[in-house]
């Protein structure tokens, strides 16, 4: 009786045996397509070994095909299978076995996984439906021709440029002395000069509201840019010069008092730098008696008028005209028409004072274009 079951037994293990191992290897072969997708999805974007010139995307797809390494990976890394006419005297021990060996791969296989080896451009795998590779177009000198195809139906851009317009390059000293750095005001002096016949007496005349608006605005800007410069005790003349005009427009342009403030006080400071300035003490002047100090001004103005400055003389003409001498007015005007037969500005501002008007800037103004934040 024992000998039959014994028999039995013995006859039943192979089979067993057998089942069990191919159970494991199926199940370590479907489980390898999916292995590699999720090695390919850790390798997204990453660029090719094989061709540094090409881009190379690779796509985790589960039911993508493997590399023939990938598959030789993972036929090593099952248990032998045993014959299938090779009888084991103990079967139970080789049941434990097989256990033993599905169990440590697989904890292998999720706890540690492998770190990829480098390999050579000749012994890399074939990516087969998991890798795109984008090379570039066709290149010129210039770059890419967009005429070659790539944007049919879509008209080339064509640019033409009008009004080209240069500004002189001008450096000014940042402080006196010799040695100073140098300051780049080519825009500030350009702007300067473009607005001025508009904002430099008061009333400021312009043609539309928009250009008051960003003269405003620009003069802000600008006033902020060279403070810190004219603030300094070292100071140059030049500086203060150009200071001293910006903040005068902004009074006339209402932009506050401490505009009027800090005008005063940076042209008083570049006279006792360079009294003999006819430019200086004309602004200083014109400031004074536009702003009612009458006689205050006329000091100024008649030293920008000894100095050979015109426009000093217009400004006594105002302040004639204010402090009721209007006689006195016209008379120093058509004496400077004769003189300046050419100045077509003038002759508009003895009209305004045979009119009965008391501003002489009072006249059409030149348009401008001043551009925001240009």
């Amino acid at each position: 009786m024992k000998a039959i079951l014994s028999s039995s037994h013995s006859i039943k293990s192979p089979k067993f045996a057998t089942l069990t191992v191919m159970a494991a290897t199926c199940a370590m072969l479907l489980s390898a397509p999916v292995n590699a997708a999720e090695t390919d999805a850790t390798a997204t974007a990453v660029p090719s070994a094989m061709d540094s010139s090409k881009r190379v995307i690779r796509l985790a797809r589960p039911n993508a095909a493997i590399s023939p390494a990938q598959a030789n990976a993972a036929q090593t890394s099952l248990p032998a299978t045993p014959a299938s006419n090779s009888q084991p005297t103990n079967a139970q021990t080789t049941n434990m076995q097989l256990s033993g060996t599905l169990q440590n791969n697989a904890s292998v296989s999720t706890a540690q996984p492998q770190t990829p080896q480098m390999m050579s451009p000749a012994a890399a795998p074939v990516m087969n439906g998991t890798t795109r590779v984008y090379e570039p177009g066709p290149m010129t000198a210039t770059g890419i021709d967009l005429r070659s195809g790539q944007l049919s139906n879509i008209p080339t851009p064509q640019v033409q440029l009008s009004d080209m317009s240069f500004v002189k390059t001008v450096l000014i000293p940042q402080q006196k002395g010799l040695g100073t750095d140098k300051l780049d005001v080519s825009l500030l002096d350009d702007f300067i000069a473009d607005v001025s016949p508009n904002a430099r007496h008061y009333p400021p005349n312009f043609p539309n509201r928009t250009q008051r608006h960003y003269t405003r605005e620009k003069i802000k800007v600008l006033a902020d840019w060279i403070e810190p410069y004219a603030k300094s005790p070292d100071a140059s003349f030049d500086v203060l010069l150009r200071a001293a005009k910006l903040n005068g427009m902004g009074r006339n342009l209402d932009l506050g008092s401490d505009y009027t403030v800090r005008g005063g006080q940076y042209v008083d400071r570049a006279i006792k730098l360079q009294p003999d300035s006819g430019e200086a003490n004309f602004l200083y002047g014109m400031m004074l008696s536009e702003g009612g100090g009458f006689k205050e001004g006329q000091k100024y103005l008649d030293r920008a008028v000894a100095l050979g400055y015109t426009e000093a003389e217009q400004s006594l003409a105002q302040s004639d005209l204010l402090s009721d001498r209007r006689a006195n007015a016209l008379e120093r005007l058509r004496r400077l028409e004769g003189q300046y037969p050419n100045n077509t500005v003038i002759p508009q501002q003895i009209k305004l004072v045979e009119e009965g008007k008391f501003y002489i800037w009072d006249i059409p103004a030149p348009d401008i274009s001043v551009k925001p934040g240009a």
